[in-house]
C-alpha cells in the first residue's frame, strides 16, 4: 500500500510539472498562408485545395504537432475546412512549413455566390482559424487570423 502511495505522489508531481510548461511565458505559435493553389485533378468530383503554411514556434519548447483542424472563413460564409494529421514537430525558435488540404463547403460558397451577385461590395472580411493538436497532457492551440481584401483601386495621387 505505501509503494501505491509513492506511486501516486510521482503521477501527481509529474502531471504538476508538465501544466508548469503551461506557464504564462507560453507565447501563441504564429501561423502564416504562404501559398493556396488548387490541387492536381483526382478521381474525386470535389477539387481540393492545397494551403502552404508556416508554422512558427516563438517559444523555448518543441511543438509536436499530433494534427489539426481548420476552416476558412469569407464574410461569415465558411468556405474552405478540413483536418490534417501527423503534421511535422517544430523545433523551440523555429520554423517549419507544410501543406495542408482544404475541401470547399459547397452550402457556404453557394450563399457567398448569392451574396457577391446581389451586392455589389468593394472589400471583403475574412478568417482563418486553426486548432492546433499538441498532444494529450497540453491543450489545444487556437489560432485565428482575420482581415479584409480590398477590391476597389486605391485613389492615385497626384
Amino acid at each position: 500500500m505505501r509503494h501505491f502511495r509513492y506511486t501516486i505522489l510521482l503521477v501527481f508531481v509529474y502531471i504538476l510539472s508538465a501544466c508548469a510548461t503551461l506557464s504564462p511565458e507560453f507565447e501563441q505559435p504564429q501561423v502564416n498562408i504562404t501559398s493556396f493553389n488548387l490541387a492536381p485533378q483526382s478521381t474525386a468530383s470535389t477539387p481540393t485545395f492545397l494551403i502552404g503554411l508556416q508554422v512558427i514556434n516563438p517559444n523555448r519548447s518543441a511543438l509536436p504537432l499530433k494534427g489539426m483542424s481548420y476552416s476558412v472563413e469569407v464574410d461569415g460564409y465558411r468556405i474552405l475546412s478540413g483536418a490534417e494529421p501527423d503534421l511535422p514537430r517544430v523545433a523551440d525558435y523555429d520554423t517549419e512549413e507544410f501543406t495542408i488540404r482544404a475541401v470547399p463547403d459547397l452550402l457556404g460558397s453557394a450563399k457567398l455566390i448569392s451574396q457577391l451577385m446581389s451586392n455589389n461590395k468593394d472589400s471583403f472580411d475574412y478568417r482563418f482559424k486553426a486548432r492546433l493538436d499538441v498532444g494529450s497532457l497540453l491543450p489545444f492551440i487556437d489560432i485565428e487570423e482575420a482581415g479584409t481584401f480590398n477590391l476597389k483601386k486605391p485613389a492615385s495621387s497626384r
